[in-house]
């Protein structure tokens, strides 16, 4: 592991001991985001760059064998996008390169405490250019859909999570539903 990488990671932790609440965790976590984005050429190799042409691809980084943080390079073909889903953890994420759109969507009746009888109405939508950060905590989840759309170039993205990613809610706005799904990534 590179020194910036191995430094992002223990700085990281860091925060984690230090702050318990995840608003502060990624007021703290956003700015160490933005120092590592200015030195990807360290620590990200040519397997962080995969991409399949079907789907969007997450190429684990790293993951703590504690289940504490995972962190992904995902790699956006035009056209590809996320389903409409939450996270159930903070996180911070910072563009490597591309144009990254990031479409919101909330709840239109409070709190979500089942799987059904969901209502979510569609918010506002960012653009992140490369070197851009932005973050997200959980309760209320962040629910969103992210990608790139047809007519944009690739983009590639490093994705911090205040877990081990594996899993997330995915969404069925027509019909009102929400499932946990299992989130596939490649090994690096």
């Amino acid at each position: 592991m590179s020194q910036v990488l191995e430094r992002f990671i223990a700085d990281t932790h860091a925060v984690i001991a230090r702050e318990q609440e995840a608003a502060d965790r990624v007021i703290a976590v956003a700015p160490l985001m933005r120092e590592l984005l200015e030195n990807t050429e360290e620590f990200l190799r040519p397997e962080h760059y995969r991409s399949e042409p079907d789907h969007y691809t997450r190429n684990a980084i790293h993951i703590c064998p504690s289940g504490q943080l995972s962190l992904f390079s995902i790699v956006w073909r035009p056209g590809q996008w996320t389903p409409v889903h939450d996270h159930g953890s903070w996180g911070v994420v910072g563009v490597v390169e591309g144009l990254l759109e990031e479409r919101a969507y909330m709840s239109a009746a409070g709190d979500i405490t089942g799987d059904t009888g969901i209502r979510l109405k569609r918010g506002g939508m960012v653009l992140l250019n490369p070197g851009a950060v932005t973050s997200f905590v959980p309760n209320p989840d962040h629910i969103h859909r992210t990608g790139v759309p047809e007519d944009r170039p690739r983009c590639v993205s490093l994705h911090l999570y205040g877990r081990n990613m594996n899993s997330f809610h995915v969404y069925d706005v027509e019909a009102g539903t929400r499932k946990l799904i299992d989130v596939p990534h490649q090994d690096s």
